[in-house]
This record gives C-alpha cells, structure tokens and sequence, in this order.
C-alpha cells in the first residue's frame, strides 16, 4: 500500500482527483500504476508488473523505478509490504 508520495502533484491527484499539476497524456497510466502499487505486498509483487520496472543502484540503490513515459519515470522504496516516498520524475 502507498503511504507516503512526495510529488506534489501525484500527492495531490492520489488524494483528490486533483490532476493539474501532472502531464493530462500519462494520467490513465498514473493511476494504473497508482490502483499496481497499493496493492504490492512483496518484491515478487513488484517484479510481476512486467516491463519497465526495475531497482535502481548508486545513490537511489533502495529506490525501485516504473517508467511511464521515454522521459518520466515514477521511483519509490519499498519497505516492509509498503511504498514510500512515491515521487515522479
């Protein structure tokens, strides 16, 4: 389950429907990936997603990242069955 995003602008569109600070052309992805990550509960739950994901290394290493677009990503970590630090780059 997500439980804590730091965008702004996904913040504001999990908790409200709020969209206008996000790209209108990935907002149907958004909130799949969104409906996808609550209701993770394990890494073979995030590995399943398929394509596109995948951990990140250096200073991200406990970051994993989906890729929405060529250029945006959404990266998070995961902990304990959950997701945090949800951002959007």
């Amino acid at each position: 389950m997500i439980q804590s995003i730091r965008h702004k602008g996904l913040l504001k569109y999990y908790e409200t429907g709020n969209s206008n600070k996000l790209p209108a052309q990935y907002l149907r992805k958004i909130n799949r990936i969104f409906d996808q990550l609550d209701a993770v509960s394990t890494e073979e739950d995030i590995q399943a997603l398929g394509q596109g994901i995948h951990k990140l290394s250096g200073n991200l290493k406990d970051f994993w990242s989906i890729k929405i677009s060529p250029n945006y990503r959404m990266i998070f970590r995961f902990e304990k069955g959950d997701i945090w630090d949800l951002d959007y780059h």
